[in-house]
């Protein structure tokens, strides 16, 4: 058959050595082989200089710096963190005085307070929402209903406060839960409620205007936080839409109020990346103020990994 076109002839390319041409890897950014006996801080060295494991080194480095240098570690969590039996590493963390304050939407509350409670938490949704029980643990829902009255009672935040009522009850497990365990050192602990979204909401004890007062006090602690990363490291863990935003507003917030919040090391973690904390935390408050890094793993997996190689580093 006959076309309107030929096949290219390719004599006359331009070509280059290799050798002048610059590329994006190289040996020396290659794994190093594990040998038996070696331990985590030579694991994580041997892990090779690009793309992820770049990132987690970076990571691992940065809050070590920041720990050298006592500036602050602020970790925004969602509740998954502690539904994949992360409490202790948490907790570790906070007693290293590794973790400077640590931040959780509405569910965090939740199940930190089972698990002090009971020792267990995480119901199974599906099964439960066909009859309408999803959601009515009586003991949950009446604990927290009278931790956040406290809240309101004592004019304190309600991170504060349902750590001050699990320290004040002896729940069987309360060494177990972060909220108890911050209260006790006496850091900052903040929870950010959006109305509607967890299960406490639907029952006659809970109180809005008091929630709503003392998740508000928490949105100013969690600012003034803020307000100190300036070479510091912010964590968002797990939190694809309410942590974000309230961390967006809070930088914006402060530096209006003069605060730079510059050479910040933002990172974000979670399985999938999402739109929202790509862009309002790892991309927006970094732009010309310092470096955002996004890591994607399991939760179980990664945060244990760089607790250890910050522990190791420091």
């Amino acid at each position: 058959m006959t076309y309107d076109f030929s096949p290219l002839k390719l004599e006359g390319l331009t070509t280059y050595s290799l050798a002048d041409r610059k590329s994006k890897v190289s040996r020396e950014h290659f794994a190093g082989k594990w040998k038996k006996g070696e331990g985590l801080a030579e694991f994580i060295d041997g892990l090779p200089q690009l793309l992820g494991a770049k990132d987690l080194k970076a990571v691992i480095d940065a809050v070590a710096n920041a720990c050298r240098n006592g500036k602050t570690v602020l970790a925004a969590m969602g509740a998954h963190v502690i539904k994949v039996g992360l409490n202790p590493i948490i907790i570790d963390l906070l007693q290293r005085d590794i973790i400077t304050a640590v931040a959780m939407n509405g569910a965090g509350i939740i199940h930190d307070f089972e698990v002090a409670y009971a020792g267990r938490t995480s119901e199974d949704v599906t099964a439960a929402l066909g009859d309408g029980s999803f959601g009515m643990a009586k003991e949950t829902c009446e604990h927290l209903g009278a931790a956040i009255r406290m809240a309101a009672e004592e004019d304190i935040g309600l991170g504060e406060a349902v750590g001050r009522y699990i320290n004040q009850n002896g729940f069987p497990f309360a060494e177990q839960s972060i909220l108890a365990e911050a209260q006790r050192m006496g850091k900052p602990a903040t929870i950010h409620v959006a109305i509607g979204t967890d299960i406490i909401h639907m029952h006659p004890s809970f109180d809005p205007e008091a929630a709503g007062k003392a998740t508000h006090r928490d949105f100013r602690l969690f600012a003034a936080i803020v307000a100190e990363l300036s070479q510091g490291v912010y964590f968002n863990i797990g939190s694809a839409v309410i942590l974000p935003e309230i961390f967006l507003k809070a930088v914006s917030l402060v530096r209006n109020l003069g605060h730079p919040v510059s050479e910040l090391t933002s990172v974000n973690m979670d399985f999938i990346r999402h739109y929202r904390p790509m862009t309002n935390v790892v991309n927006r408050p970094t732009a010309n103020h310092g470096r955002g890094i996004n890591l994607v793993g399991h939760h179980e997996i990664m945060l244990p990994l760089i607790a250890a190689g910050i522990i190791e580093k420091i």
